[in-house]
Parts: structure tokens; sequence; C-alpha cells
């Protein structure tokens, strides 16, 4: 059986199928998917570190990330994403943004395979829909922002939420700082490419009020008619555009593994 059920306005869906019997034909539509709705997901997939590998080289060329180690020199590809019962701060990912968009080339698509997961509901992912945000922005903002740029730092504010993982398996690197469109056209669609867990300002020559824009677009692109809360079970596989899709982890105490890929 293949299916493909939307959720609310449109922002993410969820895909019934096989991924490791996946034909030519439903992967096109899995891409398409991927395009309409910026988030699918796929549950019970029953995956080895192989087959996913195998499944995301079907989307591009996999990107390193320059944080963490790779969860092993076979597989250096994926990164374990974890949250242990033990740690004391924010969990890993804890505040909207946009992966490794501090990066000059940030990946397109993360995807994210559930491991060790607590009770349903317990540890979702929040996304919000930048194609729904830069839509319903007034007109006013629209134009302000059309060729507006912004600077990303690595050691921006959702820094904070790396800090157990990078004891454990961090790479000793200098502080990455890049500098990106705030609008991306994506298939025909406009987006809102702005990440506030890593934003560090604005990047214009023009007078603008820069914290008032700033404080207005963080609170717009998050708002909850744009969201899509994502429930984690175990062996449960999501796919999204980072383009199009702001996410953050939320709050939780426990224990929580999660094998991430992200593509160029």
């Amino acid at each position: 059986m293949f299916k493909i059920i939307p959720n609310k306005n449109n922002t993410a869906a969820e895909i019934f199928c096989d991924i490791k019997k996946i034909k030519s034909k439903e992967l096109k539509k899995i891409k398409s998917a991927l395009n309409n709705f910026g988030m699918i997901y796929f549950r019970r997939q029953n995956l080895t570190s192989k087959n996913y590998l195998n499944f995301a080289k079907k989307f591009g060329k996999l990107a390193d990330y320059p944080r963490l180690k790779g969860l092993s020199s076979k597989y250096s590809k994926i990164t374990v994403v974890q949250r242990k019962k033990t740690d004391k701060g924010p969990s890993f990912g804890e505040q909207f943004h946009t992966d490794s968009i501090y990066t000059k080339k940030p990946p397109k698509f993360t995807m994210l395979l559930s491991k060790i997961v607590p009770r349903k509901g317990l540890a979702n992912t929040e996304f919000s829909s930048q194609y729904l945000a830069y839509k319903n922005l007034p007109k006013n903002i629209k134009k302000k922002i059309k060729d507006l740029k912004a600077v990303y730092s690595s050691e921006g504010p959702i820094s904070i939420t790396r800090l157990e993982r990078e004891k454990e398996k961090g790479k000793k690197i200098k502080e990455l700082i890049s500098k990106h469109k705030i609008l991306r056209k994506i298939n025909k669609k406009y987006s809102i490419y702005c990440s506030p867990g890593h934003f560090v300002r604005f990047n214009s020559s023009k007078k603008i009020n820069a914290r008032k824009l700033k404080n207005f677009l963080f609170k717009h692109q998050i708002k909850k008619k744009f969201q899509y809360s994502l429930e984690w079970e175990k062996n449960q596989l999501a796919i999204w555009d980072n383009r199009s899709m702001l996410h953050q982890a939320t709050p939780f105490k426990g224990n929580r593994v999660m094998h991430r890929i992200t593509i160029q």
C-alpha cells in the first residue's frame, strides 16, 4: 500500500509505504510530497544504518554536520541526536531554527530516524511552514525583506542546546558565520528563510528599524496556525525541507536517541 495523507493547512503529510521497497514512481511521489508539504513522515520503518543511508542518497549528496562526530567511521554521515535522563540543560534543538544555516551552503533537507523515544506525545518535534508564514505577511513587510540578508552564527542562541553532546562528541572548530537572503523561491513558491536560533543581525545598508522588524518576523514565523507537531514513535522517519520549514524539539525529561542525516 502507498498512500499520502496531508495534515491540516497542508503543513506536513504522512506517507504509508515500506521505504526499503519503493519503486521509482513512488519515489517521485515522495519527492513531490516533500516539495508540496515541507515535511513528510513514515511510521514503522525497520531500517538498518545501510538502509537509511541508501534512502537518503536518493535525495542528493549527503552533508557533514560540522559540530558533532558521526555515528561511526563507517557511518560518518549519520549524526546521533541524543537526550539523556541525566542531561540538565535544554534538549538538543530546543528553539525554532533551520539546520546549519551558519554554513555557506546549508543543507536542503534533514532526515531524522527515531531509535529510542519516550512515551508518545512527550518529545515532539514542532514544524512551522515558512510558505504559509510568507503568504500571510503584510505587504509592507514583504517589501522590506525582499532583498534583505541576515547574518547567522553557529554560536547563536540555540548553541546552548548542544553543550551536553559537544562534551562527548564535539569537534573542535571555530565559530561558523554566514550570510543569506531572507526570502527563498522554491518550486515557484516564496518561503521565509530565517533561523531565529542562529540569527545575529540583518545585513543592510538601508535604514530599517532592525529590532522592530526582527521581533515582528520571529513572532510571525512561528504562529500556531502555521505549525504541525510531530509525535514520535520508535522506527519513525521524518524528512523536511530546511528552506521552507522551521523546526524545534519540545522540552522533555528522559532518554531519546535519533539518527540524523542532512542532504545538500
